[in-house]
């Protein structure tokens, strides 16, 4: 019996649906024992994935299909005669598509020549990742030498049993005449599912390898960069553990700041790039796992290929990432160094400077003093001619008044009083500046 739930729509999640379609969204394909397969990568910026919808809204068009809805990452659909998977990642779109026939000899019945040739031309972004992976059964894959070159052009070519032993590829992980790679799979006994899930890895492991290739000529463009950074770096700490001016230092320090903006601009160029070729990298040592490729005698085996060939060049990227942040760490420390000893310079000059000011005020408390003392006797002096006049008028209306005595009589009060009066007047200014300071 069936029982119903009705469930609170105001509580339910926006995203429960498509939580529960995340382990879903790219279910791995059903294979038969023999196809054309055609695998591309495209690598968009924000604004080509709307462009690279439309462009898959016009395939499901001409074949009279329905297209995805936006925003899906993945989309299963047979288009006539082949079947098309279509996969959304963080940076990049692929393309797979699958053709059921297998007439005629390897690599010559592609699904890539039933697409209209309109579509075919036209692409967003930048294409990447581009190869034909022909399955074959394992009675079809007696193949000659000859045979072999003529299907690879001639390239040495690299064959590894995979599944156990249950089926076998051969490529050259190269470029052919007609601008895709090449991969031949022959099976036996795989189920369709299991030998599905066997190309996805494959194709997946090819993708993988070139985008974590993808930053090798930005390494090696940079490590020369980076070594002349580096030289210039220890010319400034060489100069900088000389006796140098304040000028001077403040001219090392311009000189650091321009490189750490130099540095700063490459780690915002680089740093995702190298974190992506890291993880691209982790992924390609899992599918090559994954692919349960069996050692058979000393043949060159994928893993031995890929350690070969990939492992160096992600080891390069991993070394100049290190190098470009150990040079901003260092170049950091530099800079706080210069900066330390700018301030302190700048202290001591600061200090020198107030202890001239104080001089210079003890200079001018001392001549205000001298100034002070001679105005004091100045105006003393005034006073007393001025009172001597008063009191030889006073003498000749009162002929026992002695004028003489007078006026010496008067000089220390009148000294007193002008002396009390300067210092009375010079506090009341002292108090006003500072109540006007408060």
């Amino acid at each position: 019996m069936a029982y119903s739930l009705n469930l609170p729509e105001a509580n339910l999640h926006p995203e429960r649906a498509s939580l529960y379609q995340e382990l879903h969204a790219r279910p791995f394909p059903i294979i038969e024992q023999t196809g054309h397969i055609t695998h591309l990568a495209l690598l968009l910026n924000e604004s080509e994935r709307e462009a690279d919808y439309r462009r898959l809204v016009d395939l499901c068009h001409h074949y009279g299909v329905n297209p995805p809805e936006p925003g899906v990452t993945s989309f299963n659909q047979a288009l006539g005669d082949i079947r098309l998977r279509w996969e959304r990642h963080l940076e990049f779109v692929t393309y797979t598509f699958m053709r059921d026939e297998t007439s005629g000899a390897p690599f010559e019945n592609s699904a890539w020549a039933l697409l209209p040739q309109s579509w075919v031309t036209q692409f967003p972004g930048l294409l990447v990742a581009a190869f034909n992976l022909d399955l074959v059964a394992s009675e079809q894959a007696n193949w000659s030498r000859e045979a072999l070159a003529d299907a690879f052009e001639g390239q040495r070519l690299i064959q590894a049993p995979l599944a156990n032993g249950a089926a076998t590829l051969i490529s050259a992980f190269r470029l052919h005449g007609d601008g895709f790679g090449r991969f031949l799979m022959h099976s036996e006994g795989l189920k369709p599912s299991h030998l599905g899930r066997l190309v996805q890895r494959v194709l997946e492991l090819e993708t993988y390898r070139l985008m974590a290739l993808l930053s090798t000529r930005m390494a090696r463009e940079l490590a020369p960069v980076l070594g002349a950074m580096d030289s210039q770096l220890a010319d400034i700490i060489t100069r900088l553990s000389q006796e140098a001016e304040l000028n001077e230092e403040q001219a090392l320090l311009t000189e650091l700041t321009a490189m750490a903006a130099r540095i700063e601009q490459e780690r915002a160029h680089t740093t995702t790039r190298f974190g992506a070729t890291r993880a691209y990298y982790e992924l390609v040592q899992r599918r090559l796992t994954e692919l349960e490729e069996v050692q058979t005698g000393r043949n060159f085996t994928l893993h031995d290929f890929f350690h070969r060939r990939l492992t160096p060049s992600v080891n390069t990227c991993d070394a100049v990432s290190i190098r470009l942040e150990d040079i901003a760490r260092r170049i950091e420390r530099a800079g706080d160094l210069i900066r330390t000893r700018v301030d302190l310079k700048l202290e001591a000059q600061n200090r020198n400077l107030l202890d001239s000011m104080n001089r210079r005020s003890l200079l001018q408390l001392r001549l205000q003093q001298t100034v002070e003392g001679l105005s004091i006797a100045a105006i003393s002096y005034y006073s007393v001619s001025l009172l001597r006049y008063l009191f030889y008028a006073l003498q000749s209306y009162w002929p026992g008044f002695n004028a003489t005595w007078a006026t010496a009589a008067s000089i220390p009060l009148v000294v007193g009083a002008i002396w009390w009066t300067t210092r009375r007047i010079k506090r009341l200014i002292i108090n006003a500046e500072d109540s006007g300071a408060r």
